[in-house]
Order: C-alpha cells, then structure tokens, then sequence
C-alpha cells in the first residue's frame, strides 16, 4: 500500500479557534486518503521542526501532505517547512517554497502584483500616516497573518487628518494601511487541472443585516467566534448571476496571481469587487484551510467535484 504523511502545525495548548483548525484538515485529508488508498500517517510539527522534517528524510514516503499554516505560532516562518522539504527533497502538496516565502508576506505580494498589473488597492506603511487622505476610509491589516487573524471592526476607520488610535504602537514590520474598497467581497479557489489551473465557482461573503456601523468585512469575530453577530450573520455564497465583465476580471486576476506567484496544487485569491465590478486582490492565500467546511471544498464540492476528486487532483501536483 502507498504511504503518504500528513504535517502540520501542532497546536499550543491554549490554541484559540483559528489555530485548532487545523485538526479538522488533518481528519478530513487523513480519511479522504485512506478511500483513496493510502496508508496515512500524521505528524504535528512543534519548535523542534528542523529535527522532525529531518527524520521525514529517512522515512519511505511516497510524499507529504503540508498543512502546517505557521511554526511556534509565528505565520513569518511558515516558508521554513517547505524549504526544509525542498531541502531534503522530499515530495510534498501545496505551494513551493518560493510562492510561499513571497505571498506571506502581504506588502512584499502587493508590490510583485501592482508590478505585474494585477490589481490591488493603493496601500501606505504605518510611517506613512500623514499621507492619507482626509475623508477617505482605510483598513489596518496584519503583514503576515492569515485566516483573519489581527483584523478587527476597529480596523476600518475613517482618516480624519489625525494618527487615529489604532495605529498607535504599531510598526512597518508587522502592520500595513490598505485603501478600504466598499463593496462585494469574493474568496475565489483555484486548483491544478490536467489543462492547467481551474477557477473554481466564486465563493460572495454575504453580510446579513449589517448595521452601518460594523463594516462589511472578515473580521477575526465573522470567520471563528460562534455566538457573535458576525460569525451568525455572515456567510457563503456561490452567485449564479455573475456578469461577464466580472467573472473574467475575476479569472484574470486569480489566474494572474497563480502564474504570476508560481502557485501549484491548489490556492485561494481574496478580493474585493467595486460598484463598477472592478476587482481588486486582497491576498493570495496559498496555503488556504482546506477543513471540510471549508471555501475551498465548498467551491470544489459547488463545481461538481467529490472530496476524493477535491484532493486527487492536489496529490496529483506535487513539490519534487
């Protein structure tokens, strides 16, 4: 029987939702393996990661599932498990480690995107506070983080022509300043295919009864705190209404993205629409969660796909 390990990042013993996750990837990808024939080991990966990616080296894999989203907690050296892998050259899914050490950093993958003219909105370092304009809304976002961690309702915020509150205390390295789009938000998933990359049907976060006074965004609330008005009221949607001006402006930046990065296996490309279905790239995810309830199953699932088919299709991309 085939032997294939699936890594991923140990959880803290007072790991929060966000982190716990990951436990659910592991369970999912674990059973769908085994219908699809694989003897499945697992492994969490702690601080002591050079050591265990070392004694991967010996074992007779045929290759290694990466689902390990960050290391000691830290999304700023998540690209260490993929070079390590690349390193002792052994197979693994997911992005290579050059598409990941570059889209993990959010400001390092707007400047490559802007270069490449794939859209994002125009974007500022906390230093740069004083160049905002008066009367224009922005939103604080993290440079490393992901699944929403960091973001908050008080991240959006009006410039007023003072450093409001929340900037205070923050820094370059670890914090950036985005025009904030109003408008339609959109989680597009994209997978290899045997013709190249697929588009996967464009998943709409619908924002049920939003008073005006919470923005419409993935907040840290709206993606993992069950019981807030956030996590209740917001939700997926698959629109069968889409124009043909936005399902290419769509396809074009996600498939700008995916050549662009280097992408492989499988990603997803957060966006936010305007009212004249302009798109703009908030992020290039590729190491999306892949639970399954997650985006990127649904769309999978929404395109006709079965798990099984979901992550043949990964498997059949790999890192050698």
């Amino acid at each position: 029987m085939k032997k294939c390990l699936i890594i991923y990042n140990e959880p803290s013993p007072d790991a929060l939702p966000d982190e716990l996750d990951v436990l659910d990837q592991v369970n999912f990808i674990g059973d769908t393996l085994q219908t699809l024939g694989y003897d499945v080991s697992r492994q969490g990966i702690t601080d002591n990661f050079f050591t265990e990616i070392s004694e991967i080296a010996g074992s007779r894999y045929e290759f290694v599932f990466n689902l390990v989203e960050s290391v000691g907690k830290k999304a700023e050296i998540l690209y260490f498990i993929p070079a390590l892998l690349n390193m002792s050259h052994i197979p693994y899914t997911g992005c290579p480690l050059e598409a990941t050490f570059i889209t993990g950093s959010k400001v390092l993958a707007r400047r490559i995107m802007k270069a490449d003219g794939i859209p994002v909105a125009g974007g500022y370092k906390v230093s740069e506070a004083d160049r905002l304009t008066h009367g224009r809304k922005y939103i604080l976002k993290p440079v490393w983080e992901d699944g929403s961690l960091g973001i908050t309702e008080e991240s959006v915020f009006v410039f007023d022509g003072k450093v409001p509150e929340i900037l205070k205390g923050k820094n370059d390295s670890h914090w950036f300043i985005e025009e904030f789009i109003e408008g339609r938000e959109f989680n597009v998933s994209v997978m290899s295919g045997p013709d190249g990359p697929e588009v996967l049907p464009p998943a709409e976060m619908i924002f049920h009864d939003y008073p005006g006074h919470i923005p419409r965004i993935v907040s840290y609330n709206a993606k993992w705190v069950e019981g807030t008005f956030q996590y209740e009221n917001s939700r997926r949607n698959f629109p069968l209404d889409l124009s043909e001006k936005l399902m290419k402006n769509i396809r074009d930046a996600v498939l700008g993205c995916w050549h662009t990065f280097g992408l492989k296996g499988y990603a997803r490309v957060d966006m936010r629409v305007d009212e004249a279905e302009n798109v703009y790239v908030l992020e290039a995810n590729a190491n999306p969660c892949i639970s399954p309830d997650s985006g990127f199953i649904s769309a999978g699932l929404h395109a006709g796909y079965t798990h099984a088919g979901i992550i043949s299709r990964i498997i059949s991309d790999l890192n050698k």
